[in-house]
């Protein structure tokens, strides 16, 4: 439900030499104090302007930083503003992205941190997933081979992404739900990196996982999850290390040449 600004608290004037932060960190503390919900509009650039005692400039830099946080949602027209998001796992998952990017996260991190998540997921999904979220798995497997048998590979690839998704949804616990939609957000994005894979293998383990997980047998589930998901582990590492390599290949090449011209 949106409350209107009248119903939120006005803001306190702020004295920094970085205002745009002051501005963001305020809204944060709303937030955590309970004062500011999702769904809550803020008061419009020149309100928050006035109440804050900053410029204009320093509140829209600070809605941008916050939309980008995904902390804040930005929408035009007569009925638009500025409004308390519900949270965004993309967000994190960018930050993830820039990491791997920047080194300071390396593919075995990653994909070893992805098994271990995977784990504890399929516990719990195990003990607690319904009726209707075993038929969205089943539903999703079925899309996926339809994906294969027409040669559609990344239909097939983002379809392997949202089991994971759905699994995670199916423990009911929000903070399991965010971390996996983050890693599998990253693990697409990897996965495209290198190339989908062209077999049917993955398609094969999702249904005698689904028969191991269907019967609730949770220490078969693991196991069948796990060696799938090792297999895939060794396949990222390798081809993510060669794509590595001819990059720096091509960058010492270019090196070469122009110290020769």
């Amino acid at each position: 439900m949106i409350r209107e600004t009248a119903t939120v608290k006005e803001f306190a004037p702020l004295k920094s030499s970085r205002l745009s932060d002051a501005i963001g960190e305020q809204i944060r503390t709303r937030l955590a104090t309970g004062d500011l919900r999702p769904g809550d509009k803020l008061p419009s650039e020149r309100e928050l302007a006035n109440q804050l005692n900053v410029s204009r400039n320093a509140v829209r830099e600070a809605l941008r930083m916050l939309e980008m946080s995904g902390v804040v949602k930005l929408q035009k027209g007569a009925k638009g503003g500025a409004f308390i998001g519900d949270g965004n796992a993309e967000v994190l998952a960018t930050g993830l992205k820039d990491l791997l990017n920047l080194r300071g996260l390396t593919i075995e991190q990653l994909t070893e941190s992805r098994i271990w998540l995977a784990e504890i997921v399929v516990r719990v999904a195990c003990e607690r997933a319904t009726e209707r979220d075993l038929d969205l798995l089943e539903a999703n497997i079925d899309e996926a081979e339809r994906c294969f048998a027409r040669g559609d590979l990344d239909g097939k690839l983002a379809c392997q992404i949202e089991f994971h998704n759905i699994l995670a949804r199916a423990t009911g616990n929000p903070v399991l739900i965010i971390i996996i939609a983050s890693t599998m957000d990253l693990m697409h994005h990897v996965a495209q990196t290198v190339g989908a894979e062209s077999n049917d293998l993955a398609l094969k383990s999702r249904r005698r996982f689904m028969k191991y997980f269907r019967a609730r047998d949770i220490a078969a589930a693991v196991a069948e999850m796990t060696d799938h998901l090792e297999q895939l582990k060794a396949r990222y590492v390798e081809l993510m290390h060669e794509r590595e390599s001819r990059m720096t290949g091509v960058g010492a090449n270019s090196a070469v040449q122009t110290n020769v011209k």
